[in-house]
């Protein structure tokens, strides 16, 4: 793409974004972004990142990027507030950097921008392309196949932030990508929001693993926008947990089928404390004949409010799809609601879409019948939310499982 041709696209990109900044997401709570402050003063680059501050490594382990030993993850992206302060990789043929410097790296990577979600989607599509942002570029070279997970960190650090942020994910043809992917802030009680862009693309035969862990404080406001496009069998698997307190999430992430055989998996693991409001969930368009996908998800209220969102819809031959929510409601006197929405579409004869949902409380005899064996009501209790977060989740290598059991163990000693 020749400069004068950047710039025309970057000045309708503009254009576009400009005439949908007043334009509410379809679905939600809305959040007035002017409320947040848009710029900070820039945070130094770290060379090294095991010279990150004792508590600020710590927060980040908590949701699985670990500072101080990389050799086991296949590369490294941290960005403070809007400061991209380290991006490395471990791996010939796997590239993290930040999305800045990629754009200047790539000049195709234009052809990428906004072609996995709509920059028109609503405001906070729209505030992200206008205002300063950072985010991560990451991708496996053709063949590669990545020998440990890539860890990027979002981290809000200053109060009453509005952090922007937009990230390329991309597995070229017969490529292999694990990712986790950690959100957290300081210990701060002030607001603050996230406005976060991923845009994924998986080529033909390749493969992505992405495991988002969400850690936030009680006053924060989350707006990830995300989507997904898989081509000829091609492989998606999205794995997400949130289960701390924070003000209120919502997210309906996408993923097109577009290529024949493709194969989308979405889990989530959601746990809603009192004040928390979260509106979650998972979009798959079944396009490209035998395509196939899953979505499941486990809710726990234990006075927040969640809406368990899920939608499938079949337009290709042989396409096989399942929906599955599950929800436990664990407090009475907190209140706290549990709303699931299942819905599928099948646009011609052939597709096979089937869901199943069910919201309820913990059954007392269940409760009955450990305390019988030697529990206490405390202790059969949390068995029983330990089963039943107990998701198998298939394609998941060694590190990434471990990770994600370690997150939900970590969170579930404090629903106790």
């Amino acid at each position: 793409m020749s400069v004068s041709e950047r710039l025309a696209a970057s000045k309708k990109r503009k254009e576009l974004a400009e005439k949908a900044l007043d334009k509410r997401a379809a679905l939600g709570e809305d959040i007035d972004v002017a409320t947040y402050i848009s710029t900070v003063g820039e945070r130094p680059y770290q060379e090294d990142p095991s010279q990150f501050s004792s508590e600020e490594k710590a927060l980040m382990v908590g949701v699985g990027v670990t500072l101080d030993d990389l050799s086991q993850r296949g590369g490294t992206f941290v960005q403070v507030d809007q400061s991209v302060v380290h991006s490395s990789s471990n791996q010939e043929g796997v590239e993290v950097m930040g999305i800045a410097q990629a754009l200047e790296t790539h000049d195709w990577l234009e052809d990428y921008w906004w072609r996995a979600v709509s920059l028109d989607a609503d405001k906070y599509t729209a505030h992200v392309e206008l205002e300063e942002y950072s985010g991560y570029f990451i991708r496996t070279l053709p063949g590669v196949k990545a020998i440990h997970p890539v860890q990027a960190c979002l981290y809000l650090a200053h109060r009453n932030l509005a952090q922007k942020v937009h990230n390329i994910i991309i597995a070229e043809e017969g490529s292999e990508l694990h990712i986790i992917t950690g959100c957290t802030t300081s210990p701060m009680q002030a607001s603050g929001l996230h406005l976060g862009v991923s845009e994924f693309y998986i080529k033909r035969g390749a493969s992505i693993t992405f495991t988002m862990i969400h850690n936030w404080s009680p006053e924060i406001a989350v707006r990830p926008r995300s989507a997904a496009i898989v081509e000829e069998d091609g492989v998606f698997l999205s794995n997400f947990v949130c289960m701390k307190p924070l003000r209120t999430l919502q997210m309906y992430p996408a993923a097109r089928c577009v290529g024949e055989n493709a194969i989308v998996r979405f889990n989530s693991i959601l746990v809603a404390p009192p004040g928390s409001n979260l509106d979650v969930g998972s979009r798959v368009l079944l396009e490209g004949k035998g395509s196939r996908c899953e979505i499941i998800s486990r809710t726990i209220t234990t006075g927040g409010n969640i809406i368990a969102r899920g939608y499938i819809s079949g337009s290709a031959p042989e396409v096989k799809g399942h929906l599955e929510c599950r929800g436990l409601i664990l407090s009475e006197e907190k209140g706290g609601i549990i709303h699931a929405i299942p819905e599928l579409k099948g646009e011609l004869a052939g597709v096979d879409l089937s869901h199943e949902a069910a919201v309820g409380k913990i059954a007392e005899e269940e409760v009955e019948y450990l305390m019988a064996r030697g529990l206490t009501r405390d202790e059969a209790t949390a068995t029983i939310v330990r089963g039943f977060l107990d998701v198998d989740i298939e394609g998941l290598p060694p590190q990434l499982a471990a990770e994600l059991k370690h997150a939900v163990e970590t969170s579930e000693k404090e629903l106790f």
